[in-house]
């Protein structure tokens, strides 16, 4: 039987922020009109479902995306182009470009955190410039 060595990596903490706000928005929405909050809210509750299942891990070579136990996307470092973090004074988003895709995803995380770990793991990919076309 062989042992394969420990694999090092940093998962983020959980942030309710974003998907308590888009919830809190969807009361005083359905109050003017209901089924424009209705829409809202269930966005809000989707974002809440997606923040409570969903996980990032940075490991030493790539981003993995974990649905509870299960790893659904896994993103190599080496792959990475350029990313950012959107809107500074309450940052929303999170994207990122690789070779052949973009990416978008909501800030479910600890934003703090997030830019630590893409300091660390990505910070050439943060200072490419976007190439010209």
């Amino acid at each position: 039987m062989t042992s394969t060595p420990a694999t090092t990596y940093t998962e983020l903490p959980r942030s309710y922020r974003i998907p308590l706000v888009v919830m809190g928005v969807a009361i005083p929405l359905a109050l003017i009109k209901l089924w424009l909050g209705g829409v809202v809210g269930l966005f809000g509750l989707f974002l809440l479902v997606q923040t409570l299942t969903l996980t990032l891990r940075f490991t030493d070579s790539a981003l993995d995306v974990y649905r509870r136990d299960t790893v659904i996307r896994h993103f190599p470092y080496a792959d990475w182009q350029h990313w950012e973090i959107f809107w500074e004074p309450v940052p929303v988003l999170f994207y990122f470009r690789e070779v052949n895709s973009i990416h978008f995803l909501p800030m479910l995380f600890d934003p703090n955190e997030l830019r630590t770990c893409l300091e660390a793991h990505c910070a050439g990919a943060k200072d490419l410039a976007e190439p010209s076309e």
